[in-house]
């Protein structure tokens, strides 16, 4: 049958490395045994050093690739990453409405996982007003959840509650990332679904600065196990434990922050 293979789709950014945006999450549908296509939002020129230049792409690219990909494909579930700013969001948003691209997985991109901020005012608060309210699953970090919620997230009563503040802003399953610090030898994250149902996913703190890309290869997979046809549940536990073998079997690539195994 035409169209009968499970297809997905990231909107993010590209960074030229491979270690995060657009080429983790096409890595991650790929080892995740499901057609992925990608709407680019913008383009990072960096290594594992750092990052020296980007550029966003322009609204009505954006655009014109949700077209095409619609008018062809039946894609069961999405990810968005990196909008860089407020007129990409604001586009993206338009685009998720006017297209069915399925389940919508938010991975916020609003703060590094070493707590500096990525968006201006304006575009955080668009993405916080009107993307989040579309979103069936949301994988913020310990600094944006902070950021989302106002909560500072120090004992499991203010992390369940952070979660229950983002259901009151419309998000239907949540999975708040744990802090991870090194100051634990575990992380913690919490999810949250929309039937009320609650858990802990633990596993072990893995100390290494080969974590590029660990938040888009979590969403992605997310969205490609919701493609294969599991529940939320199932795909947010599958997405937990591929991450951390990604993790925990390094690759030797790069200087200095590095990118995840996605060969495990």
């Amino acid at each position: 049958m035409i169209n009968d293979f499970p297809q997905v789709l990231t909107i993010a950014g590209s960074d030229c490395d491979g270690s995060a945006g657009m080429q983790a999450d096409m890595n991650t549908f790929f080892a995740r045994k499901v057609y992925g296509m990608s709407v680019l939002t913008a383009c990072v020129a960096g290594n594992s050093f750092g990052i020296e230049a980007s550029e966003i792409l322009d609204s009505e690219f954006i655009e014109k690739q949700c077209e095409v990909l619609d008018s062809d494909f039946n894609i069961k579930a999405v990810k968005t990453g990196m909008m860089a700013n407020l007129k990409t969001i604001k586009t993206v948003i338009d685009l998720l409405k006017k297209y069915d691209f399925g389940t919508l997985v938010v991975d916020p991109v609003i703060i590094t996982k070493h707590g500096n901020m990525l968006l201006e005012n304006e575009a955080y608060d668009e993405l916080k007003e009107n993307l989040l309210p579309l979103a069936d699953v949301i994988t913020p970090n310990y600094y944006e959840t902070q950021k989302i919620t106002g909560l500072k997230l120090e004992n499991e009563s203010e992390i369940k509650k952070a979660a229950q503040m983002l259901q009151q802003m419309g998000v239907k399953n949540i999975l708040l990332k744990g802090e991870h610090s090194g100051s634990s030898e575990v992380v913690d994250d919490f999810v949250l679904l929309e039937n009320g149902e609650s858990f802990w996913q633990t596993h072990n703190y893995v100390d290494t600065t080969h974590i590029n890309g660990t938040g888009d290869t979590l969403s992605a997979c997310i969205v490609a196990e919701i493609a294969k046809g599991k529940s939320i549940k199932d795909a947010i536990k599958a997405a937990e434990n591929y991450t951390y073998q990604c993790i925990a079997h390094l690759i030797d690539v790069g200087h200095k922050f590095g990118p995840i195994n996605h060969w495990n």
